[in-house]
């Protein structure tokens, strides 16, 4: 929901150079609901100045209307309209920026020709060279073909870009790993492999985002077992982290165990395949998952989709038939990844005492949230404007940063199991209640605290290939 001054607009206006005239324009923003927040002048001539009026609205609607009020006026030309979102967006989010200056003849034989030679002959001669003389060691690509992009669907791979450059700026910011976009104009499974495989030399891991279900499924396995470098789809593994993260915490809120846990997932795509798979490895056995032709039976054959079939195999252990009333009566928590209206009120009324219910459909969840409020125990969405927000943010910075640290040549199933256990453990016991089981993504420990359990995990489970130092982790890998 956008509050008023929310959304800035930024109208550039060629005025009529007359002394009223600005008058009308003020009022003609007020009369529309527009909060008129800063007026600059860009340019003073004779008969006309041009000016850059920021305006508050609740949304672009609103803004329209702004517009059409003050472009209506006689006098007044609009040159541009901007706002604060396209104007950061404005040549992109992210740049290249050198570590070494070079200022001399003498820099740039170190850097360039002759001195990188020395260098290129010692990575030929040990290709695991490359971790530590080139940016190998601390880059990671984020992969998309954009056909899956936020709640937008297929939207391609230009229009995808913004969103892959947002990716490489939480991966710096928060866990200073370097990370590139790559949007590739391809749908096919087997040129995506070829293309991410060709790339591969120039970095220490591989997020994919934004990739279609079940094609995302085939490419992550493909390219895990291609390559020796961590390959880690968000969208899945991500998501599945954090909400096992917020449902260890959310059990020990109601007083439950989680291996008790009686849970229904709603949508069985990639993130809701990914969260089944994470909560089964922590031990959850009774899971129902249920999408839009109703529960995935045990026992019915799912030919056209193979992931169903192997959810056919795995759960549904009561062997339950219908759609949601039947799978959440008794249900201790409901999982949501679907879409809005997915759960009603009379649904979470015949779930166990104290449920819980994480609501993650964006941006409209599986419940109003208001409307489930006095029915659950504990409520989490997808949302920022609401209280336990699941956001993969809380993962993958740290998850990389912990790969990285010890060159992993894969991210399994115990550094996921560990990265949810510390975001879990980032909320101490003092803090914990039904509106705090998932911390900040503005919480500096949490990256930190993830890359830890991370990087010892991957040594325990003999997939680090850097010799472990005795020294706490550090923020960036450190020279062998």
């Amino acid at each position: 929901m956008h509050r008023l001054g929310n959304m800035r607009l930024i109208l550039r206006l060629e005025i009529q150079n007359t002394g009223s005239i600005f008058s009308y324009i003020a009022t003609a923003i007020g009369a529309t609901g527009g909060d008129i927040l800063a007026v600059d002048l860009i340019q003073s001539r004779r008969d006309v100045v041009i000016r850059d009026i920021t305006i508050g609205v609740e949304n672009r609607a609103h803004g329209d209307r702004v517009i059409q009020a003050v472009t209506a006026l006689p006098g007044v030309k609009l040159v541009n309209v901007s706002d604060r979102i396209f104007l950061a967006h404005l040549g992109g989010k992210i740049e290249v920026t050198p570590r070494v200056q070079v200022k001399t003849r003498d820099d740039l034989s170190v850097v360039y020709t002759p001195g990188v030679a020395d260098v290129c002959r010692a990575i030929a001669e040990d290709p695991n060279k490359a971790f530590t003389l080139t940016i190998k060691r601390n880059t990671v690509a984020v992969v998309t073909d954009g056909t899956a992009v936020l709640g937008l669907g297929d939207i391609g791979p230009a229009a995808a870009m913004p969103v892959m450059e947002g990716k490489a700026m939480l991966f710096k910011q928060f866990a200073d790993v370097d990370a590139f976009p790559i949007c590739l104009d391809t749908k096919d499974p087997d040129e995506i492999v070829r293309i991410v495989k060709a790339l591969a030399p120039t970095f220490g891991g591989i997020n994919l985002e934004d990739i279609s279900s079940p094609r995302c499924f085939e490419i992550e396995r493909r390219l895990q077992e291609e390559l020796d470098i961590p390959v880690f789809h968000d969208d899945q593994h991500g998501t599945a982290v954090v909400v096992l993260a917020g449902l260890m915490n959310a059990a020990r809120v109601v007083g439950k165990e989680l291996s008790d846990l009686k849970v229904v997932v709603c949508g069985i795509g990639a993130a809701g395949i990914a969260i089944t798979k994470m909560l089964m490895l922590a031990g959850i056995k009774n899971i129902i998952g249920v999408d839009r032709e109703g529960i995935i039976e045990r026992g019915k054959k799912y030919p056209s989709n193979p992931m169903w079939q192997w959810y056919a195999e795995n759960t549904n252990p009561e062997n339950r038939h219908g759609g949601m009333a039947e799978a959440i009566e008794g249900a201790d928590a409901f999982i949501g990844v679907s879409g809005p209206g997915a759960l009603k009120i009379e649904h979470v009324k015949r779930m166990a005492k104290d449920p819980i219910v994480f609501a993650m459909a964006n941006p409209t969840p599986e419940i109003d949230p208001e409307e489930a409020e006095p029915y659950v125990a504990v409520m989490a969405t997808g949302r920022s404007d609401y209280p336990n927000q699941v956001n993969n943010l809380l993962c993958f910075p740290g998850l990389f940063r912990g790969a990285l640290n010890c060159r992993a040549r894969q991210i399994n199933d115990a550094m996921k199991l560990a990265a949810a256990r510390a975001i879990a453990a980032v909320v101490s016991d003092e803090e914990l209640h039904a509106e705090y089981i998932i911390p900040s993504v503005f919480n500096k420990r949490v990256a930190e605290m993830v890359a830890q359990a991370v990087e010892a995990a991957a040594y325990e489970s003999g997939v680090a290939r850097r010799e472990r130092q005795p020294q706490p982790t550090q923020t960036r890998g450190g020279d062998d």
